[in-house]
């Protein structure tokens, strides 16, 4: 039980190692990495060696096949580049196994040595960045050292080997279960160097391990599909070349694999460094096969997933970029892009809300309600993409403007369900009565409606750049809401007692839309909160002292 223990225990430690070095390259050469795949063009080696490159670096072809989405999902990369990318890719991961099964165990105190004390050093992002990646190379070959010697043990019982004989004699069990368990470890470079251990400690046979080697390849293409289920149909077209290509290529060997083997044991390879030399082999074969038919290979996609005009697709799909999780400022970068688009469609709704005002139109009443179900969808886009984005570590800076990113795409969303519930609800009472304002009663709501647009726009403004004399203007202009309802009620009230019909049969529209606006008006103010308490220019209270 004791050595079961320490193989679970070094299993998760190789997995946090795999995902430290992911996290501190990522977070620290999150923008270099992006330039390098911008820089393809439509060069397919030139995307091949990208995608090998950058799986190198981040230790996570899943990593690699986001990234990729970001830009297939903007049309920044074509189809068979995004296909070569992707290959490049699987060969970088197994580039990453063939260094890490090597016999260099003895860096491990080094790295991790280095990565601490760097990481306590240093202050600023990009190197404790750095220093995480290093500490991560150290404990994931702490880890493998670790499975090794909890393996060995359990290699020379005869209980164990009879359970994994068991699961291993049918060889297409164990192509599944491989496939299985490396989805759920959300790792294929910690699975396939997890096997590579195993066998090099004689607890899985070389055959084994090569039938295993296969399910690790199918098991991580299946990653970033499951992940990107609702993408793009464009992104979800090379994932599933991905896929296909895995696939074939296991069905083209899986025969092939106790030929092979007997040939490869002839040049002197131990069985570890054959089942890690030979997940290189196979990746570099599947390239070998895939990057000449790239074009054709995209063109089946094509038949296979064809476009569709898709009502209501959303935005949210091109700027949220999954792959930037990892690098907080370039997620927060990402997320307040989203918010821009958002504030973009309640700007537009509550523009178009005084024209059905005026003009009884109940086609507009209908489009503003249709906005509203989008811009609640990409509000719900965003606050799952923040609340993934909390799992990392941010620092105070960081936490605190995914606060109030959320905080304001909260506050344009309820501005959206003001005008979805309550105004438009108002303007089908309106359509319906066949009513109409006053001349100066209209005059006054689209005057109080400009103060709310143009409180809006600077709402806006003080939320991209944090400005302190901005966010002081847009908190004053309450007062000013304030006064200029208190009149419009005054005057209403005055056209009523004159004996205006008009006024009288519109009063509780007039005093509602009121109402609703200056609601409106409040949540746009919240922007400027975060801003003027950071400056020390908020009171705990607004009630004055009371002196005795």
């Amino acid at each position: 039980m004791e050595t079961l223990f320490a193989l679970i225990g070094s299993a998760a430690l190789l997995l946090w190692g795999v995902r430290m070095i992911r996290t501190g390259v990522t977070r620290s050469y999150g923008a270099e990495l992006r330039s390098v795949l911008n820089a393809v063009g439509e060069r397919r080696l030139r995307a091949f060696a990208g995608g090998a490159v950058i799986t190198m670096l981040v230790q996570s072809g899943m990593a690699t096949a986001l990234l990729i989405s970001t830009f297939a999902s903007r049309a920044a990369i074509s189809g068979p580049i995004a296909i070569a990318t992707i290959v490049g890719a699987d060969v970088g991961s197994a580039l990453v196994v063939q260094v890490f099964s090597q016999r260099v165990h003895w860096l491990s105190p080094l790295c991790i040595a280095i990565g601490v004390i760097a990481f306590h050093a240093s202050s600023r992002s990009r190197s404790r960045g750095t220093s995480r990646a290093i500490l991560g190379v150290g404990l994931l070959l702490l880890a493998l050292e670790l499975i090794g010697r909890a393996a060995a043990p359990l290699a020379q019982s005869q209980g164990v080997a009879q359970l994994i004989g068991s699961v291993l004699s049918d060889p297409w069990l164990a192509l599944l279960c491989t496939v299985l368990l490396t989805v759920f470890l959300h790792s294929s470079v910690a699975m396939v160097l997890m096997i590579t251990a195993f066998v090099a400690s004689g607890l899985i046979p070389s055959g084994a391990g090569l039938v295993m080697i296969l399910g690790a390849n199918i098991g991580s293409a299946l990653l970033p599909m499951l992940s990107s289920f609702k993408a793009p149909v464009n992104v979800r077209r090379f994932l599933l070349a991905n896929i296909m290509l895995r696939i074939a290529m296991t069905l083209l060997v899986f025969p092939l694999l106790d030929a092979y083997r007997q040939w490869a044991q002839t040049f002197g390879l131990e069985d570890g460094a054959l089942v890690a030399a030979s997940h290189l082999a196979l990746n570099l074969l599947l390239a070998a096969l895939a990057l000449p038919w790239v074009d054709a290979i995209d063109r089946l996609m094509q038949r296979l997933l064809p476009d569709r005009t898709e009502r209501g697709s959303l935005e949210v799909d091109i700027l949220l970029d999954e792959s930037a999780l990892g690098s907080p400022s370039v997620a927060l970068a990402c997320a307040s892009r989203q918010t821009l688009k958002i504030a973009e469609l309640v700007q537009n709704m509550l523009r178009q809300t005084i024209e059905v005002l005026r003009t009884n139109d109940p086609d507009l009443k209908d489009r503003i309600e249709l906005e509203d179900d989008v811009v609640d969808r990409q509000y719900e886009a965003i606050k799952l993409y923040l609340a993934r984005l909390a799992r990392e570590e941010l620092d105070q800076v960081e936490s605190s403007r995914s606060i109030e990113i959320l905080s304001f795409t909260t506050n344009l969303e309820h501005i959206g369900d003001i005008i979805d519930k309550n105004l438009m609800e108002l303007a089908a009472k309106k359509i319906r009565e066949q009513a109409s304002f006053s001349d100066a009663g209209m005059r006054e709501l689209e005057e109080f409606h400009g103060c709310i647009a143009a409180n809006m726009e600077l709402a806006l403004n003080v939320f991209v750049s944090g400005d302190l004399e901005m966010a002081r203007r847009l908190l004053l202009q309450k007062a000013v809401i304030r006064d200029l309802e208190r009149r419009s009620i005054e005057h209403h009230m005055e056209r009523i007692a004159a004996g205006s019909s008009a006024s009288l049969d519109t009063s509780s529209l007039h005093l509602d839309v009121l109402r609703d606006l200056k609601r409106i008006n409040s949540h746009l103010t919240g922007v400027a909160y975060p801003i003027l308490e950071r400056a020390g220019e908020l009171s705990a209270t607004r009630l004055r002292t009371e002196t005795k």
